[in-house]
C-alpha cells in the first residue's frame, strides 16, 4: 500500500511535504470553535443597542397586536408608531456599530 502512495505520488508530480501546512491548518482552525452563547455575548459587548432595539420592537408589536385585539384602536396606532421608531433605532444602531467596527478596526495595509 505505501509503493500504490509513492506511486501516486510520483505520478501527480509533487512532494507530499509540500502540503503539511494543510496538517497546520487544521489543527489551526479545530483549536477553537466559538460556541452560539459566547458569539452571542461577543456581539452583545460589541453592539449593545442592538439587541435593546429589537425587545423595544418586538415589545412595541406584541401590545400594539394585543392592543388591536382588545379594540383598543388608539393604543394600538401608537404602538404602532412607536414600533417604527424602535425598528428605525435598531437600524441605526446597526449601522453605527458597523462604522464604530470599522473605523476601531486594525488596517492591515499600515
Amino acid at each position: 500500500m505505501a509503493n500504490d502512495r509513492e506511486k501516486a505520488v510520483k505520478d501527480a508530480g509533487f512532494n507530499v511535504e509540500d502540503l503539511e501546512w494543510i496538517s497546520s491548518l487544521r489543527r489551526d482552525v479545530n483549536e477553537h470553535q466559538e460556541t452560539a452563547k459566547e458569539k452571542f455575548t461577543r456581539k452583545l459587548k460589541a453592539n449593545p443597542l442592538v439587541p435593546i432595539g429589537c425587545l423595544l420592537t418586538a415589545g412595541a408589536l406584541s401590545v400594539g397586536l394585543w392592543s388591536f385585539k382588545s379594540g383598543k384602536a388608539g393604543t394600538s396606532q401608537r404602538m404602532m408608531r412607536l414600533r417604527v421608531l424602535a425598528q428605525g433605532f435598531t437600524v441605526a444602531a446597526l449601522i453605527g456599530g458597523m462604522a464604530a467596527s470599522h473605523l476601531t478596526a486594525k488596517d492591515p495595509d499600515k
